[in-house]
């Protein structure tokens, strides 16, 4: 591993100062995905900036009737288990239940995990093979590679990498927004806004400026929350990434769905908001058929490659069961 400068903030004002100071730094929060890149020299930071010693980023409040604040520092494993969420929002919970391993959950933070990279290995292989999001302008090798488990839905020439996360899929199902803090002060961004489709630019994976960190998530309390689930399909149950999962919410009203709420994970880039399937089940009854038709109308965009094409209808069951489940809670 090569050296680096490491520098331990006090305040998250601290953490936006440093890496002013130093352009090329990294924020290590977990550390569970930074690391890993680092010794696979996909990352090469000069710096790195450690807030675990935030104390202010690390809370978060579920109780508000308003809206539900997580700090960027709160630990997966501790949000997953707070009551009001399991009760509520099992959409979130579960999200941040299924994800990784029980040890990394206790370490890996909201914010980084909001913000992890890809799990591409062609990305994550270095050398020989090609990657735009790696080294811009390299090529893309896994356009004519082993595309099994790469993103069937906002692809680009440049760049088919999935987008791993599940908590960032549940959060873009409740419209949920993320304030950060850099040096031209603060703002905020809506979770769907925060990545970048590849486009001509895989390198640039989200909207945040150059020394922005994120500071916090905020969820709008919402009568969805309690009728919701996270669905993941995986080659193994055991921390394995998903080939494809959905976070649903509904609400239902005289036998019909009043409203749906449908983002999809491990099928896209990033984090997919399903808006066409959505308002394809307002003022309809929930069967099987409809909630198969929803997920089908949620890949209808779908482009797939050499060998991913099973996924598109391996997505839409996902949808539909985990359709099925919410309703169940309604």
């Amino acid at each position: 591993m090569r050296e680096f400068t490491l520098i331990r903030a006090r305040s998250a004002q601290e953490a936006v100062q440093a890496m002013a100071a130093h352009p090329q730094a990294r924020l290590m929060a977990g550390g569970t995905t930074l690391y890993d890149l680092m010794k696979l020299g996909v990352e090469r930071p000069p710096a790195i900036v450690d807030i675990n010693g935030v104390d202010e980023l690390g809370a978060f409040d579920t109780s508000g009737a308003r809206e539900l604040v997580f700090g960027s520092l709160a630990r997966m494993s501790d949000v997953a288990a707070d009551a009001r969420l399991v009760r509520d929002y099992p959409a979130l919970s579960e999200s941040l239940w299924r994800a990784a391993s029980q040890q990394l959950r206790n370490m890996a933070s909201l914010g980084g995990n909001v913000l992890q990279r890809t799990r591409c290995a062609y990305f994550r292989g270095g050398e020989p093979f090609a990657c735009n999001k790696r080294a811009p302008g390299s090529g893309c090798a896994a356009l004519e590679g082993i595309d099994r488990g790469h993103a069937l839905l906002g692809t680009s020439p440049h760049c088919i990498a999935t987008y791993p996360g599940d908590f960032a899929v549940a959060l873009v199902a409740f419209d949920a927004v993320v304030d950060v803090l850099g040096p031209g002060g603060v703002r905020t961004i809506p979770v769907e806004a925060l990545h970048r489709l590849p486009g001509e630019r895989p390198d640039i994976e989200t909207t945040l400026a150059p020394g922005e960190i994120i500071t916090r998530i905020r969820v709008p309390a919402t009568k969805l929350g309690r009728a919701s689930t996270y669905h993941k399909i995986r080659d193994r149950e055991s921390y394995a990434f998903a080939l494809g999962s959905a976070a649903v919410a509904l609400t239902v009203s005289g036998g019909k769905v009043e409203q749906a709420r449908i983002a999809l994970g491990g099928v896209a880039t990033k984090p997919w908001r399903a808006r066409q399937a959505e308002q394809g089940l307002v003022g309809r009854a929930l069967t099987l058929e409809t909630a198969l038709a929803a997920g089908f109308a949620a890949f209808m965009d779908a482009r797939p490659g050499h060998h991913n094409a099973f996924r598109i209808e391996l997505g839409a069951r996902t949808v539909a069961e985990a359709l099925m489940t919410a309703a169940q809670r309604t």
